[in-house]
């Protein structure tokens, strides 16, 4: 499978930009989800990559192809970049059935394709099965009903699932009778003989031609593929839609109509039709929104199954996080058109690049704590947390606080100069959705609407400490005091509202104990995963641990 590249992809109406120069590489045989909430951008650059939309610039590369170059004024069409596309909406026919639905657009397809010898695949299908009598009498037997009656089309979707057949492939070695007769293996071997026969006299045909068929039934000369302009044969279409719906395991449903099958089942038939015509690319956008949680779950793990059976690159559109991370070799995290970070679903967990990529990702989301203070000498930083505790941070590597400043200054002005030598240039618009650093929330027993306070004046020695709930825990020599405000136990888990004077911290304790409203706890964080955010800017400045004074 191919990889993508994204070069300064930009997408604007008027002066909204919905995709901000965002760059990407995907590698191939990779899982990427494009997440963040509604309306950021992340369909926009799936319709992008896929030709359903056009970007106002930049580069997108598939492969070795480059597909849209704005410089270059080069934008293949959608039904050219040979990818597969899943919406929310499964948009199946309701007139026709399961069969029928895959293979509508295996039909349309009329390319340039390599020519193959259909009978000669035939026949080595029916060759392969036939090496072994007494397992294809078993097979069909398999389909033998409580009173002893066989089920024809259950024996014919057995083989194709068993020897990999066509459904002609199938009917034929059905017809010869193996199953019923006294001596399977001897009547195997028998008609074993006269299948390698003709598979042989074919052979031969070809090479008083001069020409040969490879491991795939393509006639070749001289070594290369003869192509011809054609449409798909009745045995590839059916091949490819018994593989399909061999791997989403749906072959029995053939012959159903969509209104008769489950929501999931409707999905897997969605998914198959997709991946019938053999795209580079499967871009997928919120498939599973439409089902229950329960099946949700269920399809989580049929998709990563398919991803590693198919070993094509999934481009997949989400604004729940956590199919993000339990699907994704690596996340795309998506605010106003701009990228906030493509990393690892844990690199985005654990290290998350700012403030807004913090608070997305993570349930319960993480706490928020004002902090101001210094850097020591010895590298640590003081701070005054939580109204008056004093707290030390300790940094996870050597940490300068000056030098990190100076490069956070130097990259804003870098940025500031970027955006003016672009607004220099003829026809350039101003961005209207202007980009603002994150207002994260930090929780209080008595909440106020911050959009009538006015904007605090933000120094350098003003920080923001991001905590996970699960760092939380209540402990007998905890050194922060606090009260229980609310208490949801799930089971193995129990997710805490905890009061520190005004404030609110949220926690996650393991564990099947009971905790009342009103009672005192003692409270420690631990780990070396606190997180130190800039205030200024919203950046981390690293991880590390804290220490309560």
């Amino acid at each position: 499978m191919p990889e993508i590249k994204l070069e300064n992809i930009t997408k604007r109406w008027g002066k909204f930009f919905g995709v901000d120069n965002v760059s990407l590489d995907i590698p191939d045989n990779s899982f990427i989800t494009l997440l963040g909430p509604s309306g950021c951008g992340k369909t926009t650059i799936l319709r992008m990559i896929a030709g359903l939309e056009t970007p106002t610039e930049g580069r997108i590369t598939i492969g070795n192809k480059v597909v849209f170059d704005s410089e270059a004024g080069i934008n293949v069409p959608a039904n050219k970049r040979k990818v597969g596309f899943l919406f929310q909406n499964y948009a199946l026919w309701p007139n026709m059935t399961v069969y029928d639905n895959i293979a509508f657009g295996l039909k349309n397809i009329h390319e340039e394709l390599p020519v193959i010898d259909v009978e000669a695949k035939q026949i080595s299908g029916i060759i392969k099965a036939l090496s072994n009598g007494n397992k294809i009498k078993e097979t069909i037997e398999e389909c033998l009903d409580k009173n002893g009656k066989l089920d024809e089309n259950k024996a014919y979707v057995k083989l194709i699932d068993n020897y990999n057949l066509s459904i002609y492939s199938a009917k034929e070695l059905y017809s010869l009778g193996i199953h019923t007769a006294n001596d399977p293996s001897a009547l195997a071997s028998t008609k074993l003989t006269e299948y390698q026969e003709k598979l042989a006299a074919i052979n031969s045909k070809y090479s008083a031609e001069g020409k040969s068929l490879n491991e795939k039934f393509e006639v070749t000369k001289n070594g290369a593929v003869i192509l011809e302009k054609r449409k798909l044969t009745k045995e590839e279409i059916d091949s490819r839609v018994r593989a399909c719906s061999r791997i989403v395991k749906i072959g029995m449903f053939m012959d159903r109509y969509p209104a008769e099958l489950s929501g999931g089942q409707q999905q897997r038939v969605a998914i198959a039709r997709t991946l019938a015509p053999e795209p580079q690319v499967l871009f997928m956008d919120e498939p599973l929104s439409n089902l229950d949680a329960k099946l949700r779950l269920e399809m989580r793990y049929e998709l990563q199954r398919l991803h590693v059976e198919t070993g094509s690159t999934f481009v997949y559109v989400t604004h729940d996080q956590m199919e993000a991370m339990t699907l994704a070799t690596k996340i795309c995290l998506v605010n106003n058109g701009v990228l906030q970070q493509y990393a690892p679903p844990l690199t985005v967990y654990n290290r998350p690049s700012n403030l807004f990529v913090a608070d997305f990702v993570g349930n319960p989301s993480m706490n928020f704590v004002d902090a101001k203070g210094l850097q020591e000498a010895d590298g640590s930083v003081s701070l005054k947390i939580l109204g008056d505790i004093k707290a030390r941070f300790l940094p996870e590597y050597a940490l300068d606080m000056n030098a990190w400043r100076h490069v956070r200054d130097q990259s804003i002005a870098d940025k500031a100069e970027a955006e003016r030598l672009r607004l220099s240039k003829k026809g350039a618009v101003e961005k209207s959705n202007k980009d603002e650093v994150f207002r994260y929330h930090v929780q209080k027993v008595e909440e106020v609407d911050e959009s009538i306070l006015e904007d605090p004046v933000i120094t350098d020695e003003d920080f923001v400490l991001g905590i996970r709930p699960e760092f939380i825990d209540i402990e007998d020599n905890g050194t922060i005091k606090s009260e229980i405000y609310g208490a949801m136990p799930t089971g193995m888990e129990s997710t805490l509202k905890l009061r520190v004077g005004e404030y609110l911290l949220t926690s996650v304790v393991f564990g099947g104990v009971l905790y009342q409203i009103g009672e005192k706890a003692n409270l420690a964080i631990k780990g070396s995963d606190i997180l130190l955010f800039d205030r200024k800017s919203g950046r981390l400045i690293c991880a590390g641990s804290l220490e309560i004074q």
